[in-house]
């Protein structure tokens, strides 16, 4: 063996592996240069343009003495200049000694798998290489730049450079330069690509072929579906086209010369050059094989045929691969798919059928690459063979085979550990034994090869035992490289079995061991990382397409194969190649959620609008045409179409009619299938979870869609009823809750984290929400009309009615206030909403309250002397003239509320009462404060007194303030007779209480003493007494007036004293006003109430 043949299988493996770093590093550099904003700075700099287009001139030349203006600038920057792009330099130095050592390697002959791929991968990869290095048109700059510095700075130019800079010069065409130095090896390398005849015509089949010959059917042929997927070539089974297409168009071009002399060859190279337009040199670096094949044969002399060969070949590959691979991704559709189905049936068939799996996975990736290759630059006549909408299938089964795959291992190894030790070791070392001539060292290789297989058991997979046959294989490259040689003594092209069941061993040993590795080497699409245009395009066409859009999942699956393109000579390139593969699989996954809440929500819409016939308001006119039909009345127009009714749209007459309802469902169901296909991914050492991001997107869209489901219009103070609303909810969350039949999601907690978020007065995103939005609407819009005598409370109806006005109002108060509105409300705020609003509505009847001190502070002396004046009808009147009217208006109001608020306590949910009073005597609490919580009605309010107690005077003692308290029952006592001259203090039997609101004046006279004095620490009944006989006093004085403009509503204003108080008997109020006053008032507005009806 000679010296460059020596340690030959391990040269080819560490070159290649070099190789391809070496790729990755001037692949970067390209796009670098390429980039305005990542290109070195010196290159683009105004000052520096003089000295770059100098050296570039001139390359690779250096002169420095006689150029000092043009140089003077760099010398400023020689040593900034060093350091940035001595990366660059000493990366096209590294180019360099790869060239020298990959010359090294040539020389061998090939004649078996291993060998002759890494020899046909080593000759591809130093092509791809020098073309690579021609097309960075910054070289000459970076190089030149970077001697000029550092000749300036060490006084001599890079002991490299003379070498670096005559490679550059020499392969400005780098394929011309490597076709004069590829003579010497022509014989070699024709002979390597002449053994691809059979491997690689039947790669490139056509989808008929691949159809009748049932390719990769495990159910084809049920009778020998166990028994173990075999070939001669078992490597070449799997080994990818679009590697081969590059060995037959970049070898054939490097040994043309064969072309003229081999049919075969001629054969090889007519059939690649038809089957694309294009190859992939690296990553999204294409070559452009005819245009670039048909400029080198030009100027070689006698080459017209062959020139011609092109032109048609080109024709045919431009009329008809498109077509053809079209095909084929159609056919391995429905291949996967069927193979997918099987192994998920079925997973010990990955054992016998292993070799089918990997087969699938390699055809399916090389007809992908080539349509993200072509699509990208495809001929404009035929466009729509490059325009793949199901393309998301094909990727989505063949994700589902590798899922199969990294899951089922241990049943895969498990059945391979057998397979070598029970078959594969004893063929073995029966082959070893019938060799006739085995030298000693290769003798002791195969030794180990068949001790190392009878030493496995099962035992160490059930062990969990990591294996690593990678010195096995290593070894058998070994003993290839050795017996190819010259003057071997074992030459493996005589003993063909002995290399076909070594190839079969290697596989079954990378069954063992390498998994990952295989799966990488035959499925591996990072290359859609350096696609990002057509990745994203190709995602929106699988959405776009309802048929498709249960595949999208494929998508964010790919970006986890990103990193498994790069390289541990470009470290650099780990963060922006890990940043993109994570900025792409957040970009699908919200994009999937995103569409999959737009359907939901489509779908909410359609069912709250069938919920919205459901209401009773819709009703009326079907009751009314009933009503009318008994009467045989006609109304309406003759040709009036009939309303449908509700239910109408679940009536079927055929099973071909489809709904939109139903498209929508079809499509969720479709699309939701995806989001659950895997519960997480890791992309980059970051888990994504589809499920969370729907989860997500449907918090928003319940939030906005409950929000927006008030209809809440600021302009017109317009919103939607509570009831309504409520119905709206209920069927949203009804679809809500059927997406747990498609996604494994918890619903509940989305429920509870949008609803308990509504209940509050902003949301997460510190938006408002229905509590804010009805609080302020019952605030700022209701009671607001109430207090502008627009409104009445109607205690017989439990709720507030329109009053006559000139100018109507727009809602009707009755449809927002009545018992079933205030606990659909109830229902909607929760028990923190209503708490809020209760607050609210504190809030309003402290900053009353307040005002009403004022008034009484300014009134303080009158007031003083009417309390021990009452008896003195004289003295009373004057003092009264001189008192400030206001006080009964804002003590009205105050009534108003209360009585809302009492509404809304009284519709709220009751079913907590019992469990809140059980645990009453456990707790440390105010009875009043526990009955309140319950929903129970109070002597004394306590959150009326806490929010009367949170009012602070200044420079005003507790004293003052009990007088002021004291005093203000004084001022509503005797302020009480100015009602009766009031049009509208007229009592109405049939709502049971007066138009202008008077009626609430008792509740708000007992719920506003029995918080002031409870604070104060005075006696609630006493004072109350004292309020009941200035009251009285004052009204009976009515009696005696003349005026009947004075008395004109006197009896109705005579009913406020028969209020209900918890504090105050009917016996006291005897005493005071006899009751057959009240009686006869009774009598009376009863009567007027018959006569102004007739």
């Amino acid at each position: 063996m000679s010296p460059s043949q020596q340690k030959l299988a391990e040269k080819l493996t560490i070159l290649n592996d070099r190789g391809v770093g070496m790729l990755t590093r001037l692949y970067n550099i390209k796009k670098a240069c390429g980039d305005p904003k990542a290109k070195p700075s010196y290159l683009i700099d105004k000052n520096l343009e003089s000295a770059v287009k100098f050296i570039v001139r001139k390359f690779p030349a250096v002169e420095t003495r006689n150029n000092n203006q043009q140089l003077a600038q760099l010398q400023k920057e020689k040593s900034e200049i060093l350091k940035n792009l001595a990366l660059y330099y000493f990366t096209f130095v590294d180019v360099m000694e790869f060239k020298v050592k990959y010359y090294k390697c040539l020389s061998c002959s090939t004649v078996n798998f291993d060998l002759t791929k890494n020899y046909l991968d080593l000759i591809i990869t130093y092509t791809t290489l020098m073309i690579l290095l021609s097309r960075i048109e910054e070289r000459k700059a970076i190089i030149g730049l970077y001697n000029y510095a550092h000749e300036m700075t060490h006084g001599a130019s890079d002991r490299e450079y003379p070498r670096l800079g005559q490679m550059i010069v020499d392969y400005e065409n780098p394929l011309k330069k490597m076709m004069e130095e590829f003579v010497p090896h022509s014989k070699s390398l024709s002979d390597a690509l002449i053994s691809l005849q059979m491997v690689y015509p039947r790669r490139n089949l056509s989808a008929d072929q691949w159809r009748n010959a049932q390719l990769l059917s495990l159910i084809s042929a049920p009778s020998t579906m166990l028994n173990p997927a075999q070939s001669d070539t078992m490597p070449c089974e799997y080994l990818s086209l679009d590697a081969m297409e590059k060995w037959i168009i970049f070898g054939f071009i490097l040994c043309h010369g064969i072309l003229n002399s081999d049919a075969t060859a001629l054969n090889l190279w007519k059939l690649a050059l038809q089957s694309s337009s294009c190859l992939a040199l690296f990553r999204d670096e294409v070559f452009h094989i005819h245009k670039a094949a048909e400029d080198l044969f030009v100027n070689i002399r006698g080459y017209n045929k062959r020139i011609n060969d092109i032109r048609e070949c080109k024709e045919a590959a431009v009329s008809h691969a498109g077509s053809m691979h079209r095909e084929r991704r159609k056919f391995l559709r429905s291949a996967l798919k069927e193979l997918a189905t099987v192994l998920s049936d079925q997973p010990g068939l990955l054992g016998p059928k292993a070799l089918f799996v990997f087969m699938a996975l390699s055809f399916a990736r090389d007809e992908i690459i080539w349509l993200l290759r072509h699509a990208d630059n495809m001929p404009k006549k035929s466009a729509d063979d490059f325009i793949d909408k199901h393309i998301a299938e094909l990727i989505f089964y063949m994700e589902e085979l590798r899922a199969h795959v990294r899951k089922y291992g241990p049943v895969m190894q498990r059945y391979y550990v057998q397979y070598l030790s029970g078959f594969d070791a004893v063929v073995l070392n029966e082959l070893v034994q019938n060799l006739s001539v085995c030298p000693e060292d290769e003798s002791i290789i195969m030794s180990s090869f068949v001790n190392t297989m009878t030493s496995l058991s099962v035992k160490q997979v059930e062990d969990g035992e990591v294996f690593d046959f990678r010195g096995m294989r290593l070894d058998w490259f070994r003993l290839q490289a050795y017996t190819s040689v010259s003057k071997a003594s074992l030459g493996l092209a005589d003993h063909r079995e002995l290399g076909k069941m070594m190839n079969t061993i290697i596989f079954h040993t990378k069954m063992v061991d390498s998994l990952v590795e295989m799966l990488v080497e035959t499925s591996d699409l990072s290359i859609f990382c350096f696609y990002s245009r057509a990745f994203e395009k190709m995602f929106q066409q699988c959405l776009e397409l309802p048929s498709q859009s249960r595949y999208s999942i494929a998508f964010p699956l790919l970006c986890t194969h990103f990193m498994s393109c790069t390289h541990e000579l470009c470290p650099e390139e780990r963060h922006h190649i890990g940043d993109r593969s994570l900025s792409l699989c957040n970009m699908f996954l919200d994009e999937m959620a995103k569409q999959a809440r737009n359907l939901i929500t489509d779908i909410c819409t359609e069912q709250c609008t069938l919920s919205d016939q459901l209401l009773p308001k819709h009703c009326a006119k079907t009751i009314s045409q009933a009503v009318n039909k008994k009467s045989k009345k006609q109304t309406g127009k003759k040709g009036e179409p009939e309303r449908e009714k509700p239910g109408v749209e679940s009536m079927r007459k055929n099973r071909l009619v489809v709904t939109n309802l139903d498209k929508l469902h079809t499509a969720l169901s479709e699309l939701c299938f995806s989001i659950n296909y895997v519960p997480n991914m890791v992309v980059w050492e970051h888990t994504f979870t589809p499920r969370e991001y729907l989860t997500s997107h449907l918090e928003i869209r319940f939030t906005k869609s409950i929000v927006g489901m008030t209809m809440y219009n600021q302009a017109t103070q317009e919103i939607a009823k509570p009831s309504e609303l409520l119905t709206s909810v209920r069927a949203y969350m009804t679809v809500l809750q059927s997406i747990e039949n498609y996604v494994q999601i918890d619903i509940t907690r989305v429920f509870n984290n949008v609803l308990l978020q509504q209940t509050q007065h902003l949301d997460s995103h510190g938006e408002p929400t229905i509590t804010s939005l009805y609080t302020n609407w019952y605030l700022e819009t209701l009671l607001r009309q109430v207090s502008n005598g627009h409104i009445a409370y109607f205690p017989a109806m439990k709720a507030f009615v329109n009053l006559p006005t000139e100018n109507e109002l727009t809602f009707n108060a009755e449809e927002y206030s009545d018992i079933s509105e205030m606990r659909a409300l109830s229902e909607l705020l929760g028990p923190y909403g209503m708490k809020f609003l209760s607050e609210s509505l504190m809030w309003h009847i402290s900053s009353q309250v307040a005002e009403l001190k004022k008034l009484v502070v300014e009134n303080v002396e009158v007031l003083t002397q009417m309390r021990t004046s009452f008896d003195k009808p004289d003295q009373m009147a004057a003092l009264f003239k001189r008192l400030s009217c206001g006080v009964l208006k804002r003590m009205t109001i105050i009534g108003v509320i209360l009585s809302f608020r009492k509404n809304c306590a009284s519709s709220s949910l009751h079913e907590s009462i019992l469990c809140c009073l059980s645990s009453g005597p456990q707790v440390a609490m105010n009875v009043y404060e526990l009955s309140s919580a319950a929903g129970l009605p109070c002597e004394i309010d306590p959150a009326l007194v806490v929010a009367l107690s949170s009012q602070k005077s200044e420079n005003i003692s507790p004293e003052e303030e009990y007088k002021i308290a004291c005093l203000l029952m004084v001022f509503v006592a005797v302020s009480l007779p100015t009602l009766a001259s009031n049009v509208m203090s007229q009592y109405s039997p049939a709502i049971e209480g007066h138009c202008n609101n008077i009626h609430c004046l008792a509740k708000a006279i007992n719920q506003i003493a029995a918080a002031l004095f409870t604070i104060h620490k005075g006696s609630i009944e006493d004072r109350l007494k004292e309020f009941l006989a200035l009251a009285s006093s004052s009204l009976l004085k009515i009696g005696q007036e003349t005026d009947k403009t004075t008395t004109r509503n006197r009896e109705s204003v005579y009913l406020l004293l028969d209020m209900e108080s918890p504090f105050l008997t009917m016996d006291l109020l005897e005493s005071c006003f006899p009751y057959v006053l009240l009686r006869n008032a009774y009598h009376a507005v009863y009567k007027q109430s018959v006569t102004s009806s007739a």
